[in-house]
């Protein structure tokens, strides 16, 4: 009798065992765990404007780029518009970072000078990827107005670095000549100097 029931319940075990694994087999694979999914998904975003333009930006090449799923695109995010958006805001950012860091070392109005010099005569802004995605987003932002908020941002921070040595008007000025120094000297053939920047600088600063 003992060796009946034992032998029974190693085959109900052995039933239950193979009927949990048939179980699993059919279920659908587990999500594989991907917290940086959203973050790679705006820089691929990024890349993509880069090399396509926004006009050429689409939801197939992002998720091609960022080698996810098309599905994550629309699981993370409500649509083109926020992905273009939040990429933008990224951008204006992190190249803001870089400008905001030399101005804000100056301690007096003679190295807030040197400083902006630097700023443009170093591209510290007008790198390829920030000329070329400014040019971008200048363009979408002149379709879009609600996307304008992002460059009003971007400029009140330099603003108001340059403000802590100039009055408000000449920070403006100065605020300007940074970006569009940087955009004319990228196609210029013949840029200005470090010296010609700085000449340039003093007169405005007055």
């Amino acid at each position: 009798m003992l060796r009946y029931a034992e032998h029974r319940y190693v085959h109900l075990y052995t039933s239950c065992n193979r009927d949990f694994a048939a179980v699993m087999t059919s279920l659908p694979p587990r999500r594989r765990v991907d917290p940086d999914r959203r973050r790679r998904i705006i820089d691929a975003t990024i890349a993509v404007i880069e090399a396509e333009g926004v006009a050429g930006t689409t939801h197939r090449r992002i998720a091609a780029v960022a080698d996810v799923p098309l599905g994550s695109l629309t699981y993370h995010f409500t649509g083109l518009d926020e992905l273009i958006r939040l990429a933008f805001e990224q951008v204006a950012e992190a190249s803001s970072d870089g400008v905001l860091a030399r101005l804000e070392q100056a301690t007096t109005r003679e190295e807030a000078i040197t400083a902006t010099v630097d700023v443009i005569a170093g591209n510290l802004w007008s790198t390829p990827q920030t000329l070329l995605l400014s040019y971008e987003l200048y363009a979408y932002a002149a379709r879009h107005p609600e996307i304008a908020a992002i460059m009003r941002g971007w400029m009140a921070r330099s603003r108001a670095a340059l403000e802590r040595h100039f009055d408000p008007l000449t920070a403006r000025a100065i605020d300007a000549l940074i970006e569009g120094i940087g955009i004319h000297d990228s196609v210029d053939t013949d840029p200005l100097t470090p010296e010609q920047v700085a000449a340039v600088i003093r007169r405005v600063a007055g």
